[in-house]
């Protein structure tokens, strides 16, 4: 029976090398595969992961349907790389697309932003997805890390637009304790600096 996947970490969980050994897996037993990616990801048209390992893809709008699109092809197993940045209505879709055609769905993609907040795909998944799983990362103090914290120039921020692709040039992963000390600081300099 089909299902729609949810595999969530924060950055440097190796979510997409995960999707892409996933892929291969089901390619090698002789199974129609799709990997489909948001084109608001603009920094390459091919799925890659840090570990050296990459496959082409399709981009897709914020108002493409992803059934009529996915509905189209002879797939057995769909994979969709920053679900995040999927909308409300097209997680909706991509749950047709499972309980409809019968095809696998994985989704893979972040739970929150900089400022710790739900992405709309993501909060979607949590309420529709069959299977959820949280892929493992570790922050610079050892601990789990759950959180995305932005930075600029070296020093983090909590302030801006909610989305900003990027990698280690602007993101670091970290654990929930050394976030909100991170956001404590921030908050007391920016407090400071305005006071100046």
């Amino acid at each position: 029976m089909a299902k729609l996947i949810y595999k969530f970490g924060s950055m440097g969980a190796s979510k997409t090398a995960n999707l892409l050994m996933t892929n291969y897996n089901y390619k090698t037993q002789g199974f129609g595969t799709l990997i489909l990616k948001p084109e608001i990801d603009t920094r390459t048209h091919q799925v890659f992961s840090r570990i050296g390992i990459e496959h082409e893809c399709l981009s897709f709008s914020r108002d493409q349907d992803l059934y009529s699109t996915i509905e189209r092809l002879n797939v057995h197993a769909v994979f969709i790389d920053e679900c995040q940045f999927c909308t409300y209505e097209q997680i909706e879709q991509l749950a047709h697309v499972v309980d409809d055609l019968k095809i696998y769905v994985f989704c893979y993609g972040l739970r929150t932003d900089f400022q710790s907040h739900l992405f709309e795909g993501s909060k979607r998944l949590f309420e529709l997805a069959d299977k959820i799983e949280q892929l493992p990362s570790v922050c610079e103090c050892g601990n789990k890390s759950i959180m995305n914290e932005r930075f600029i120039n070296g020093r983090p921020t909590f302030e801006g637009e909610q989305i900003e692709c990027g990698a280690e040039d602007k993101y670091i992963t970290k654990c929930r304790k050394c976030y909100f000390e991170d956001q404590r600081k921030f908050k007391s300099e920016t407090c400071i600096d305005k006071a100046i």
